[in-house]
């Protein structure tokens, strides 16, 4: 599926209006991709000028010029998180997509994030659940499960939407959601999304998969970063990203003003660091050594791997550029055979010994007091 948080954005790469709907028309139009997953509040970062929900308006101004062109793909948006879900916030944002994508209705309609504390809802290498977090105002008054799934079921007897689900969530929160729409008699979730690659096989070990599995609660999964921030395609294994180039304030400028991707900017370098934790670095650079040992670039191998992966449904990927898109579909051709049982075991073995490196970190500073590097609580 076409990932969507950047188009029309204020990054330095984003890509404009135009070349967003080149890559529609090539991707859903010639080469047969059947998803866009976009989000009310894309883009992302958004400013004055290129403001949230333009990315919606992108999509639907590509889809009004010819209507043969929404039933040629599913659509997928997110409701902004947090306090923000509510019964009533639900409904009222759809219908703000519903008239900035120029439909009727949505295929998949999407938390971005939960309404309640998780410890990973997105940023960050928090994974330990804290009890009194959830005391706090902003989530102790979070709007129930069952709420949710009654105003999703709603929509879904008024044809706005044709399933929901979650981003950024986990089994608890999956489970949970099921079992409550079964209580109220909404139809359940379809779908759960959330960061998936190579060096965050999270998902598949921590529950989500069981409970997704086809003999549970049988629920799609969408996964997203699955070159894991640029991390995956290679480039900032032998040049570090700006931010981490600590010893070469020259080359760091440089980078800082013509930045090679999103983890060269100086606040999402930041923001994204997990990604480049030394042991993800690590297990980044041992993947790519299998990737030049097979005869392809680690991102033809990272998104082959991700493709074959049993609980993945959907592939998330965003492009900045034509050639990216035209590589990355290419990687995802019917026509190329699974990777070799001896080249899967190899990737476990390194799996093996880099396991979780994204929430694993060499620089945690004795008097950080529980913080991690963007000020979000660890463990």
């Amino acid at each position: 599926g076409l990932g969507t948080q950047r188009w029309g954005g204020a990054d330095a790469n984003s890509p404009d209006a135009a070349t967003c709907e080149k890559f529609m028309d090539y991707a859903i139009l010639e080469r047969g991709v059947s998803l866009i997953d976009t989000a009310e509040q894309y883009p992302i970062p958004s400013d004055r000028t290129r403001r949230e929900g333009r990315t919606e308006e992108i999509i639907g101004a590509w889809m009004k010029r010819d209507k043969a062109r929404r039933d040629k793909c599913v659509l997928a948006t997110k409701i902004t998180g947090g306090a923000n879900v509510t019964p009533k916030n639900i409904i009222r944002d759809l219908e703000g997509s519903l008239m900035r994508l120029k439909t009727d209705y949505v295929d998949v309609y999407n938390l971005h994030w939960p309404a309640r504390y998780t410890p990973q809802s997105n940023w960050g290498q928090s994974l330990m659940y804290h009890v009194d977090t959830e005391r706090a105002p902003y989530y102790k008054n979070a709007t129930s499960f069952e709420d949710i799934c009654e105003a999703m079921g709603k929509l879904i007897a008024q044809g706005k939407i044709r399933g929901y689900g979650s981003c950024n969530d986990n089994a608890y929160g999956l489970t949970a959601m099921c079992y409550a729409a079964r209580a109220v008699g909404a139809p359940e979730p379809c779908n759960l999304q959330g960061d998936f690659s190579l060096i965050n096989r999270r998902a598949e070990e921590n529950g989500v998969s069981e409970a997704a599995s086809p003999v549970h609660e049988n629920v799609g999964w969408m996964g997203y970063n699955i070159l894991a921030g640029g991390v995956l395609t290679g480039k900032y294994i032998d040049i570090p990203a700006a931010v981490d180039n600590t010893n070469d304030r020259e080359l760091a400028e440089r980078l800082l003003a013509n930045p090679r991707g999103r983890m060269d900017d100086y606040s999402w370098g930041k923001t994204l660091y997990r990604y480049r934790s030394a042991p993800a670095l690590r297990a980044a650079a041992a993947y790519n050594d299998l990737a030049k040992a097979s005869g392809m670039s680690l991102a033809e191998l990272a998104i082959r791997w991700a493709r074959q992966r049993s609980m993945l449904t959907t592939a998330l990927i965003g492009h900045t550029s034509m050639e990216q898109l035209e590589q990355t579909i290419d990687y995802f051709d019917a026509e190329l055979p699974p990777l070799d049982a001896d080249l899967a075991w190899a990737i476990d073995r390194v799996h093996m010994r880099n396991r979780l490196p994204i929430f694993s970190s060499e620089r945690v500073g004795q008097d950080w007091d529980g913080a991690g590097e963007i000020g979000e609580r660890i463990p």
